[in-house]
Formats: structure tokens, sequence, C-alpha cells
């Protein structure tokens, strides 16, 4: 009877071993295959989260400075929209660049993943659509109404040239994450055109 108990607690040893050492050999494949399904350094998922984080950062940054520029209650929700919406996007995009192993920002020129390059105008406008530091100085001397044509002017400019990325990645990303993203960003950023030209009317002003 001890025999056959000790093999019995023999028996429970070597299945508990093989029961731990179980899922650390079969967790390296899964480990290996979730690196090699990480896009490529010069792929349009990487470049256009890259691109996109700092487009984004602008938009987030020109939203706060017109929402302590105007007590306007529609232009200061838009604002608010765009802060919320936009930081976030930042943030996914910004946390699959992590989760890939792939750097925030590239030594290349922007846009180098849609086939072609941008050459910065100067003044900080680093891509399509982004305002340039004196624009962005303006803005932060402006009040009231002139502060609300100018946001929504700057905007629409930003969307527009956002938008013409989005569409770019939505075709060419290998990734459904950054394609999802990117087709959500083009629907979203083509409703807050329409409103921003409704609201520059408004004003009296043209986009």
């Amino acid at each position: 009877m001890l025999l056959a108990g000790g093999a019995v607690l023999l028996l429970a040893l070597v299945l508990v071993v093989v029961m731990v050492a179980r899922p650390a050999s079969s967790s390296a494949p899964k480990a290996a295959a979730s690196s090699s399904a990480a896009p490529a350094e010069s792929s349009a998922d990487v470049g256009f989260a890259r691109d996109m984080s700092v487009h984004h950062q602008q938009a987030v940054e020109m939203s706060f400075i017109v929402r302590d520029r105007t007590s306007d209650e529609a232009v200061r929700r838009l604002a608010y929209d765009i802060i919320n919406t936009q930081a976030n996007q930042r943030g996914m995009m910004l946390g699959w660049l992590e989760t890939w192993d792939r750097a925030k920002s590239s030594p290349g020129p922007p846009m180098e993943w849609m086939g072609h390059t941008f050459t910065p105008r100067g003044d900080g406008a680093l891509m399509p659509g982004m305002a340039t530091r004196t624009e962005l100085d303006a803005l932060r001397a402006a009040k009231g109404r002139t502060a609300e044509v100018m946001y929504l002017k700057l905007m629409t400019a930003h969307h527009r040239a956002g938008a013409e990325m989005a569409r770019a990645a939505a075709s060419s990303a290998r990734t459904e994450e950054i394609r999802n993203l990117a087709s959500g960003m083009v629907l979203g950023q083509q409703s807050e055109i329409a409103l921003m030209a409704d609201m520059l009317k408004e004003r009296g002003a043209g986009a």
C-alpha cells in the first residue's frame, strides 16, 4: 500500500511539472508570431500613426487656444469635441507604435509612406494643413469673433489635409486597427468640415 501511495504521489508530481512547463513552452511561438505580425518600419501603418499623431497634436493645441479666446458656446463645444476625439486617437496611435516596437517619430520626411514627400513650408508647418507658428501666435492674440473665424478657417484647412491622409491610410494600411481608425477619421472630419462651413457663414466669413 505504501508503494502504491508513493507511486501515486510521484505521478502527481510529474503531472504538475508537465502542466507548469507546458504554458512556458507554448508561449514562445505566440510571442514570436506577435512580433512578426508588427507592420514594417516603412509601412503605411507606421507612417500614418507617426504623421497623424503630429497632425492631431496641433489640432488639440489650436482647440485649447480658442477655448480660452471666446465665450461662444458653439465654438467652445466644437473645440472640446476635437480635443477629446483627437487626443484619444493620438493616444491609440502612439500605443500601437509602442506595441509594434516602432519609434514614435521618423528620421525621414513626413508623408513618405504615401509615396510622396512634403517639404515643410517653414515656420512650423510640418505637413499639409498645419498652421505656422505665426498663425498660432495670431490665434493666441485674437479674441471673440476674430478668434472664432481664425480658428474655424485654420481647422478647416487642417481637417481637409488630415482627411486626405486618412483616406490614403484606409486604402493602403495592412492592419485592421489602422484601416478602421483612418476610415472613421475621414467620416468624422468631413462632418466637422461641413459644420465649420456653416459656422463661418453665420459669422459672415468664407472658408
